[in-house]
């Protein structure tokens, strides 16, 4: 969950200029990786918020796998409600006990074309996202209901 209020191309660098050890030795594995497999760009390579978000997820799969001692699918998905791991970001994600929506952290960085990328805010830990169905909810029934306009005809 990361804003950014410069210029968005420079969206993909802010995981890469997080400072943290985690996102520090994560970098450090990226780019020992990117250049063992001669990837383009390997000798600059850059992190991004896709790639934090699969490396929550492999992790907290294996916590899970490991939790339920077994790689049967119903019992690693039980096992995954209430799972935690320190993303890259620095922020501890939060896999919801109920409903299995990953909880991340907030974070807001400025980034300005001649200036580095900066942390203005960021949350102390996970954000428990708010279900949208009142407004889904609320928007199904605008369209359901007759604008008075239409006239329907047989």
């Amino acid at each position: 969950m990361d804003t950014n209020s410069g210029r968005s191309p420079r969206r993909l660098e802010l995981l890469h200029v997080a400072e943290d050890p985690v996102n520090d030795e994560w970098k450090k594995e990226w780019a020992t990786y990117a250049k063992k497999t001669k990837l383009a760009n390997a000798g600059k390579p850059l992190t991004n918020d896709p790639m934090e978000a699969a490396w929550i997820g492999i992790h907290m799969w294996k916590q899970a796998v490991e939790k339920a001692k077994t790689t049967d699918v119903d019992n690693v998905i039980a096992a995954m409600a209430g799972q935690t791991f320190k993303a890259p970001s620095g922020i501890t994600s939060m896999m919801d006990p109920k409903n299995h929506h990953l909880q991340q952290g907030g974070v807001h960085r400025r980034s300005e074309i001649r200036r580095p990328v900066h942390v203005v805010w960021k949350t102390a830990g996970p954000v428990k996202a708010k279900t949208l169905e009142p407004v889904h909810r609320r928007q199904r029934q605008e369209e359901d209901e007759p604008d008075g306009k239409t006239i329907i005809t047989k």
